[in-house]
């Protein structure tokens, strides 16, 4: 006789989704928590224009956590990221104001972040420094450069035409919007699509099998240090294009956040898994929360506290997986 077993639909679903979708599935289910909730304690939420400002903000967010993400599946860690941003924009601003050429100074922060990412990638993979100290030691350095350029002055006031890329729309939609979208397109392709990308997530999954396959695991990883230099670089522009103005203290308070929404956004930071999908979906969930403290009246003083609860149930997920994947 033979026995027929039957599967229910959820549990078919389930098996035919990999862990990264349903990580997925589980986060636009919490946006969308949230925007339900905020729809009825916050007046006007609903309306196109402040929702588009929400997606304007994650958008600056997600820009810098992007290179983070690379960095981090790649099996490394990046905390010189708001610092680097930071000497970007001081180092920019004052090109900017000096030729009035917003390409030259487009060219002196991607520059300058590709330089930075660099030197922690030959610092961690060539004289073996661990990556937390070589990236915390980079901070400093690159805060106390832009403290030292600065000499405590604010450089404001940029061409119209530049302040395009912080401010302005095209078609309707702000272009931070645009910009995440192409580095988030590109990012997919090069993770999801590429031979690199696939070399990533394995070197980040497993070094010693990686190095074994022939994978030249050092070369890759600065390149993944550049990567995130690089789009501090570009974060950098579009903050101070937002902005109006660049002042050496303007990236200390994106380095929390910004792995937050890595974190949050399902990459582990043990390495070998992550999306850049899930990254700007950590990154809007962040501005979410914020939005709903806010209508909540909660004090601003409170903010980092619930980002840094974030971040540690964020943590404790990623431990708990990393366990049960070991079993």
């Amino acid at each position: 006789m033979t026995s027929v077993t039957h599967h229910s639909p959820t549990a078919a679903v389930s098996r035919a989704l990999s862990p990264d979708s349903i990580g997925l599935l589980v986060r636009l289910g919490l946006i969308a928590a949230i925007c339900i909730f905020l729809t009825f304690v916050s007046e006007g939420f609903a309306t196109t224009d402040n929702l588009l400002n929400i997606l304007r903000q994650a958008s600056l967010l997600f820009l810098i956590a992007s290179g983070l993400t690379l960095v981090i599946i790649g099996g490394g860690l990046d905390l010189s990221i708001g610092a680097n941003l930071t000497l970007c924009a001081c180092l920019a601003a004052a090109t900017i104001k000096a030729t009035g050429q917003p390409m030259a100074g487009a060219a002196v922060a991607l520059g300058c972040g590709t330089l930075v990412g660099l030197t922690n990638g030959v610092l961690i993979n060539r004289l073996k420094l661990p990556a937390f100290l070589a990236t915390f030691g980079m901070l400093w350095v690159a805060q106390g450069l832009a403290y030292r350029f600065m000499a405590g002055q604010t450089i404001y006031g940029f061409p119209p035409g530049f302040r395009t890329w912080g401010i302005g729309f095209f078609l309707g939609v702000p272009v931070p919007i645009w910009i995440a979208l192409a580095v988030g397109l590109c990012g997919l392709i090069f993770l999801a699509r590429s031979t690199l990308g696939r070399e990533v997530y394995f070197m980040g999954a497993n070094e010693t099998a990686a190095v074994l396959s022939g994978i030249p695991v050092g070369r890759r990883r600065t390149l993944l240090y550049a990567l995130s230099g690089a789009m501090a670089g570009l974060s950098a522009l579009v903050y101070i294009a937002r902005l109006n103005a660049a002042e050496p203290g303007i990236g200390e308070p994106l380095l929390l956040p910004a792995i937050a929404a890595v974190l949050v956004g399902g990459t582990s930071l043990f390495g070998g898994r992550g999306t850049i999908v899930g990254t700007f979906l950590g990154a809007l969930i962040l501005t979410l929360i914020v939005k709903a403290l806010n209508a909540l009246n909660v004090d601003a003083a409170w903010h980092p506290v619930v980002t840094g609860v974030t971040l540690l149930l964020a943590l404790l997920a990623d431990a708990a997986l990393n366990r049960g994947g070991r079993k």
